[in-house]
């Protein structure tokens, strides 16, 4: 019985200071209001007094009791989108790349280049043996002229009504033969000399002065580096949101100082079943020629998503049903249930259902309890009001 006696006495002192402190002590109200205890007593059923008058002549900002309007800074939710940032590692490639290898078999008689130099399309790499071709050529252009000569004289006796038009038609069909021969013999004289298919850098050479090779034989492999093209993976979930001409930046491992920036080219038609991920080509200006073919590059793609309602991060609150954050609507503070989409240091992207007129508290969120009255800090308690607290800079 004693106890039990020392409990209730212990009980009133305690309501009996919190009303004292409620009653007579600035700010004491929203102190408790943030403890809970406010709630805990406004559930018991327990009365509680007015605060105590600012400075100002205004009762303290404790909404949640209908004594006067909480002061706050709100603003607009705004707009913004979400972002995905995408890093790979990707080997680089000659924008083209050709390897050389002899048409015919031969022994080398000359080499034009040297390993590292540049060359235009059409040069003149290496020369085979062709002595047996260019005879086979004057001798066609020896029996191309007869037969144009032997068609001529034809032609006249015809005009002159001693030849037949059979004789006519062999003459044109014999020239017609010469000049195929002829075409033959210089394709077989062009195919002893290798030139360049494409302009670009020589590799190494494998070819020498005597030395004897064959079609099978590589000569050397010319690479166009004027461009690197740049291969690299990104997972299936981003398939769709990347397409060609998309910005990336790209950063060679052996030369983590240099940055670059190119465009995606390509994107391969499927996914990649094994690891679930898209091949992607990315386009590397080379014009200083500082990079090339086989270079390991670190890849960085920038995604722009989904268009959600951007908060202050001062605005988010948490409660036991998860985020929050406290909007003024028609004059009122409310609760508005919120899920985090993505944080940066400046926004908070949210997934919320806000009404056009609904204004995001980021300010005096400790004194709102849900029906609150809400003055906005620096804004007229009329029509304009919204549109005054757009331009209320947020602290």
């Amino acid at each position: 019985m004693g106890f039990l006696k020392q409990l209730v006495g212990t009980v009133v002192v305690v309501a009996a200071a919190l009303y004292l402190w409620i009653a007579h002590v600035p700010g004491g109200a929203e102190t408790l209001e943030r403890w809970g205890v406010i709630a805990v007593l406004e559930r018991a059923g327990v009365p509680l007094p007015a605060p105590p008058a600012t400075e100002g002549g205004v009762q303290g900002q404790r909404g949640g009791f209908g004594r006067g309007p909480v002061s706050v800074v709100a603003a607009p939710p705004g707009e913004g989108r979400t972002f995905d940032a995408v890093v790979a590692i990707g080997t680089g490639q000659a924008l083209r790349s050709v390897i050389i290898n002899p048409e015919v078999s031969g022994r080398i008689a000359m080499v034009d280049v040297e390993a590292g130099t540049r060359v235009a399309e059409g040069d003149l790499i290496v020369r085979i043996e062709n002595e047996a071709e260019q005879i086979a050529v004057s001798r066609a252009a020896l029996v191309l002229a007869d037969a144009r000569d032997r068609l001529a004289r034809v032609a006249r006796l015809q005009s002159a009504g001693t030849a037949t038009d059979i004789q006519i038609r062999e003459a044109e069909l014999a020239l017609r033969q010469a000049e195929l021969a002829l075409r033959q013999a210089e394709f077989e004289l062009a195919r002893r000399d290798i030139r360049a298919p494409i302009p670009g850098w020589i590799g190494f050479l494998n070819a020498e002065v005597g030395r004897q090779v064959s079609p099978s034989a590589e000569i050397t492999r010319i690479d166009d580096r004027s461009d690197i093209m740049v291969e690299f993976r990104v997972p299936e979930r981003f398939v769709g949101q990347i397409k060609p001409g998309d910005t990336v930046e790209a950063r060679p491992l052996a030369r983590p100082d240099l940055s670059l920036t190119g465009t995606v080219a390509a994107l391969d038609n499927r996914v990649d079943e094994t690891s679930r991920t898209l091949r992607v080509q990315a386009r590397i200006a080379n014009d200083r020629d500082l990079l090339r073919a086989g270079m390991a590059f670190e890849i960085a793609l920038s995604l722009t998503g989904e268009a959600f309602p951007s908060v202050d991060p001062l605005a988010i609150q948490w409660g036991s049903d998860g985020a929050f954050v406290w909007i003024v609507r028609e004059g009122k503070a409310q609760r508005q249930a919120i899920r985090i989409v993505q944080r940066s240091a400046r926004a908070v992207l949210v997934n919320a259902e806000f009404l056009p007129g609904d204004m995001v508290v980021s300010e005096g969120v400790q004194a709102l309890r849900p029906g609150s009255e809400v003055q906005l800090r620096g804004a007229v308690p009329d029509a304009g009001a919204a549109e005054a607290a757009r331009n209320t800079t947020r602290g």
